[in-house]
């Protein structure tokens, strides 16, 4: 639980410290991409309240395209994944550009599954177990398969094999 606070108070101090009205350094972009891909309900809120004034951090050039959950569904059954699945993509999208990628893809997977677990959460009964199994396939999946690139021609050979 001390970890938790702490954990909190550093992406608070983070995002005030760091203002966006000058042209953000390496490191402040790190930093901030950084708090802002815990599996923490404060990174995620922070991270969407970026996300819907994206104006206000443009001096970071972050990368707010999405393509959502990619070629899975991004409603499974009902449950609404899009959210969860923009944030995964901001981390991919921005620690790639950022360069170091592959040392942050890890926590990257890990808020996804905090994020789609928190999906889950505002269900109850059979319907939470077939949301939390969704989310478990989910996350393995990028865990897995999520740093791939597989270029279009790679999906028709594999398409016209099967």
């Amino acid at each position: 639980m001390r970890l938790l606070a702490v954990a909190t108070t550093a992406i608070a101090i983070v995002l005030s410290v760091v203002t966006p009205a000058h042209a953000a350094t390496y490191n402040e972009k790190l930093q901030v991409a950084t708090a802002w891909t815990q599996a923490t309900s404060a990174s995620q809120v922070a991270w969407n309240g970026a996300r819907l004034d994206p104006g206000r951090w443009s001096s970071y050039g972050f990368d707010w395209s999405t393509d959502l959950c990619s070629s899975s569904p991004d409603q499974p059954m009902g449950f609404d994944f899009r959210l969860s699945c923009h944030r995964h993509d901001f981390g991919y999208r921005n620690f790639k550009r950022l360069g170091v990628f592959p040392a942050h893809k890890p926590r990257v997977d890990d808020a996804f599954y905090y994020d789609l677990k928190q999906v889950c959460g505002r269900h109850s009964g059979i319907s939470r177990q077939t949301c939390l199994s969704l989310a478990w396939t989910y996350y393995n999946a990028v865990k897995r398969f999520g740093s791939l690139q597989v270029t279009e021609t790679e999906v028709q050979r594999i398409a016209a094999a099967a």
